[in-house]
């Protein structure tokens, strides 16, 4: 598959998000599909969804900084904008098989509140 081809997955991915459209992002993602977060080790399809899926009308907009593509990997750089003031940057590394998304592994990066860094608790 072509690296565009991934690049468009991606970007129809966090389309759907923004749409609500919680079937799209299932169809994308493989039956065996991964998640993993700084909260979540490698969880399945279905805890992902149980845990991680939440409607997007907190969300303003995902603006995609940087979606790099190699063979069946790809990093993505995007800053999620909140309609509460906040905002987020954060990069994720998608595995594919074929034209299925099989991982992502989330790296959190500094959160803002009316453009003021806002430092996050240790646990």
């Amino acid at each position: 598959m072509a690296d565009n081809n991934r690049a468009e997955i991606i970007r129809a991915l966090f389309a759907a998000y923004l749409s609500d459209n919680r079937k799209a992002v299932e169809d994308v993602l493989a039956d065996d599909f991964r998640f993993t977060s700084p909260y979540d080790d490698a969880i399945d399809k279905a805890t992902y969804f149980e845990r991680c899926w939440r409607g997007s009308d907190w969300i303003e907009r995902h603006e995609l900084e940087k979606i790099f593509v190699e063979g069946d990997g790809a990093f993505v750089t995007y800053n999620c904008v909140a309609r509460n003031g906040k905002n987020f940057r954060n990069t994720e590394f998608f595995s594919f098989e074929g034209d299925k998304i099989k991982r992502i592994d989330v790296y959190f990066g500094a959160t803002y509140e009316n453009g003021v860094f806002v430092g996050q608790k240790e646990s």
